[in-house]
């Protein structure tokens, strides 16, 4: 009789070995025979929760992966709205002639939960230069919700 190496080391009772003419070279394959002799296939409870387990642990991984997509597509939609209503803005200003230091207002009805605010300073270490950071910032997001764009424009004295 061949040694059986099994994953948990206890003993079985009513193993008898079968032939099995599905698995050539294996005649003898061992299963738990009822008291009447008659070999029944089918599978332990303990390979069932190991299974179980199994795809408890794939369920998971896929939740999250489901869940991190979802939170990594709207960050993107905020920065590719954020960026393109930042520059049509920072074109305003641009057009505009510096009067103002500071100003913030919002994008209309086509954008409610945009806002922006732009503040205008000089750079200390270059006169000639004007530093204009125009913040855009949605009020539904919790995290990561601000864009900031600086233009550095040259202004003659």
């Amino acid at each position: 009789m061949r040694a059986m190496l099994t994953i948990f080391p206890f003993p079985r009772r009513n193993v008898v070995p079968v032939s099995d003419p599905s698995r050539p070279g294996r005649s003898d394959s061992y299963r738990r025979a009822p008291r009447g002799g008659e070999v029944l296939g089918g599978f332990t409870l303990l390979e069932v929760m190991i299974a179980m387990a199994i795809m408890a642990i794939a369920l998971v991984a896929v939740y999250q992966s489901q869940s991190q997509s979802v939170s990594m597509a709207s960050d993107s939609r905020f920065l590719t709205t954020a960026s393109l209503l930042a520059q049509s803005r920072m074109a305003e200003i641009d057009a505009d002639t510096l009067k103002t230091s500071t100003a913030n207002g919002d994008f209309g009805e086509a954008f409610p939960d945009y806002r922006w605010q732009v503040e205008v300073g000089n750079v200390e270490e270059i006169p000639l230069l004007k530093r204009i950071t125009l913040t855009v910032t949605n009020s539904r997001m919790t995290k990561r919700n601000t864009y900031r764009l600086t233009l550095y424009k040259v202004v003659p004295p």
